[in-house]
Parts: structure tokens; C-alpha cells; sequence
């Protein structure tokens, strides 16, 4: 089964130089949500997806699938009230790229940092930059998010 590799950082700041990084804006909706799993399609750019992640914590098993257009636009009704919308900036950090996601609407005081690992090894040695803020690893997902905002 594929695995994704990550830690989540809850940011109190932001990176100086995060305005010339590259960015896209991102409509993400969640189709079913529990403890252990989350179906969710994300439109990212010109790219749409289908993706499943089971489990918690850093390493999770995640089954991502494309979708044309259409079918991103037939399944979106489905997940009213449980949408977000973020834009994603891809920061440089020595050789790896950090997920930094600025939330909107409801979530705009909410800003994550997400690093993505090749190995358990990287992702256990990983130390964090100054600026990233509390570890929501465990949190993480749609289905724990408003644990994530009582901590803002």
C-alpha cells in the first residue's frame, strides 16, 4: 500500500521570503471523515484528485487517484460543510520543499507547514526551523481540525 511520509507544523510566523516562492490556491472537500480514515478530493490548480489516507501520525497509507474536471465538479456538492480552501506555498529548506498552507474563510487565522519525507529515518531526524510552531502530527486531518483551532 503507498505511504506518505509527514509531519504538520502548526506556523505562529511566517518565512520572510514566502511571497516568492511558487503557490497555488487549493479548493479541498471531504467526502467521508473518521478517526482512522478520510476521503477527500482536492482541485489544485489545473489538477484534480481523488485521495484516501488511512491511519495517523506521521506515516499513513494514502491512495491518491486523478479525476477529469467533471467528475471533481460531480462529487463537490457531496462534501458541503466540510470544505476548505488554502493556498499552498512551496518553500525551499535545504533539500527539501516545505508545504506552507495559509487557510481561508472560517480557517484564516490558520497556517500550517507540512514536510514530506522519502524515509521514517528523514522524518525522525528532521529538526525543525525556528519558525515552524507546535507539532500536530497526531492531529492532523479534517477529522481532528477543530483540535488544531483550539490551539490558535
Amino acid at each position: 500500500m503507498p505511504q506518505e511520509i509527514e509531519r504538520q507544523f502548526l506556523l505562529t510566523e511566517l518565512p520572510d521570503n514566502l511571497e516568492d516562492c511558487p503557490k497555488l490556491s487549493m479548493r479541498q472537500g471531504y467526502l467521508s471523515v473518521s478517526e482512522e480514515r478520510e476521503v477527500r478530493i482536492r482541485e489544485e490548480g489545473d489538477r484534480y484528485t481523488l485521495t484516501v489516507k488511512t491511519g495517523q501520525g506521521a506515516v499513513r497509507e494514502e491512495i491518491e487517484t486523478p479525476l477529469q474536471r467533471q467528475q471533481f465538479e460531480d462529487l463537490w456538492p457531496a462534501t458541503e460543510d466540510k470544505r476548505l480552501i488554502k493556498t499552498r506555498y512551496f518553500f525551499p529548506l535545504d533539500d527539501l520543499t516545505v508545504h506552507i498552507d495559509i487557510y481561508a474563510d472560517k480557517l484564516e487565522s490558520l497556517k500550517v507547514a507540512e514536510v514530506e519525507f522519502s524515509s521514517e529515518a528523514a522524518c525522525n531526524a528532521f529538526v525543525p526551523p525556528e519558525f515552524f510552531g507546535e507539532e500536530v502530527t497526531s492531529i492532523g486531518g479534517f477529522f481532528h481540525l477543530n483540535k488544531v483551532l483550539e490551539k490558535l
